[in-house]
């Protein structure tokens, strides 16, 4: 029994900490790309924006939280559509409109978002506020701010404006390529999970680590912001 108990904890600390062992910076290859690049470069801006999902364990641990507890694929598709809705606005925005957000802070609601999943799927606002936020509405909204996370770290590299919104699209295109690769992993892992009784009766620790991970990103931001 104690060795079951273990297996799963292992399981469920390596189904949220699987993508943090990547680095979720740019490779100084791509950097390369991306400082010396001029006009349309749809194929290689659709491979970097793939790799930087994948890679993006902040994006991933948000995407954790907000699958956990759905079971029904029109459900999955519902709140994923509604995130994909809000990272590609911004996301598109924030570059062809020159939008700064600064790095720290933005990274550092990111990390937020994670805390909120986690505690929303602990039940914290009923519990504590008796009311419980519309889930939709609060993934669009950090859906908006997860794109302008990626919009700050593409702001980053001074773009040739020549063909830059197709080379956005790309991006785009590949950050939902690399979403969907992603989260075909995530839910074959968590899929595989529910069939064993540890699912529900480790569901409150992992979305206490998944809260923990979120304030351990967010004081690494935060740390970031007033020593940068």
């Amino acid at each position: 029994m104690l060795k079951s108990k273990r297996t799963n904890l292992l399981f469920i600390i390596l189904l949220l900490f699987s993508f943090v062992g990547f680095a979720h910076g740019v490779d100084d290859e791509t950097q390369l790309f991306l400082l010396n690049n001029k006009g349309i470069a749809f194929g290689p801006f659709l491979y970097i924006g793939a790799k930087h999902m994948i890679t993006g364990y902040d994006h991933l641990l948000f995407l954790i939280g907000v699958l956990f507890f759905l079971y029904k694929t029109k459900d999955i598709i519902t709140y994923i559509t509604y995130f994909t809705i809000g990272h590609s606005i911004t996301l598109l925005l924030g570059v062809m409109a020159n939008i700064n957000v600064n790095v720290f802070l933005i990274d550092a609601i990111i990390a937020l978002s994670i805390v909120y999943k986690g505690f929303d799927n602990l039940g914290g606002f009923k519990i504590i506020f008796n009311k419980q936020p519309n889930t939709k509405r609060a993934v669009l909204i950090f859906g908006l701010f997860h794109g302008f996370g990626l919009a700050t770290k593409l702001q980053e590299f001074k773009f040739d404006k020549e063909g830059l919104f197709v080379n956005l699209l790309g991006f785009n295109l590949g950050v939902e390529v690399g979403q969907f690769l992603a989260l075909g992993f995530i839910l074959l892992c968590i899929s595989f999970w529910r069939h064993y009784d540890s699912y529900l009766k480790f569901a409150k620790i992992t979305n206490m680590l998944l809260m923990a991970a979120g304030f351990l990103l967010l004081g690494y931001q935060l740390i970031g912001y007033f020593t940068s």
